[in-house]
């Protein structure tokens, strides 16, 4: 089992949140039971290219102060929505042998149905806690509405287990 940190950076991990101080506050914990119990903490980044507001080598482009990574824990830095492709990750998990993955971070409407999605299809046991992905208002969706048509409907019992912040402490 890992945790892997989606796309927590800088530039996008703020108070327009959705419910953003009970995101932060359950991130921060799981990452400190994660660390605890000697469970692996793996985060990614989202590059979008030269000349994007989101671009490695930015101070935007790191991850957020409150969640950064300690000595040792793997980065992967991705250009698409999907952290499993070109990336490194999926070899990397793979050949660890791992086949559980707490997913938890940004954002709930891109990067983090990408993972659930796709973490599925390549055959990880993929589990969302309540409360540790999160998104913004747009054009179609509040944040709110996102929030709960992707954790309540479209991942939870097809993609996910979607389970309380609770049982994903117990997990870990």
């Amino acid at each position: 089992m890992v945790l892997l940190v989606v796309d927590t950076q800088k530039l996008i991990t703020n108070e327009k949140l959705y419910q953003f101080e009970v995101f932060e506050s359950r991130i921060k914990t799981l990452i400190a039971k994660a660390r605890n119990n000697n469970i692996e903490v793996i985060y990614v980044r989202h590059d979008d290219g030269e000349g994007a507001e989101l671009t490695k080598g930015t101070d935007e482009y790191e991850i957020h102060d409150g969640f950064k990574p300690m000595d040792g824990e793997r980065i992967f830095d991705k250009f698409v929505n999907s952290p499993f492709k070109e990336s490194g990750l999926l070899a990397y998990l793979k050949d660890k042998g791992e086949d559980t993955i707490i997913a938890v971070g940004l954002q709930t409407d891109y990067c983090m149905d990408a993972t659930v999605k796709c973490g599925f299809e390549h055959g990880f046991r993929m589990i969302v806690p309540e409360y540790t992905n999160s998104t913004f208002d747009n054009a179609y969706m509040t944040a709110e509405q996102s929030y709960r048509y992707y954790n309540e409907f479209m991942w939870k019992g097809r993609y996910a287990e979607c389970v309380s912040f609770e049982e994903a402490l117990a997990l870990l």
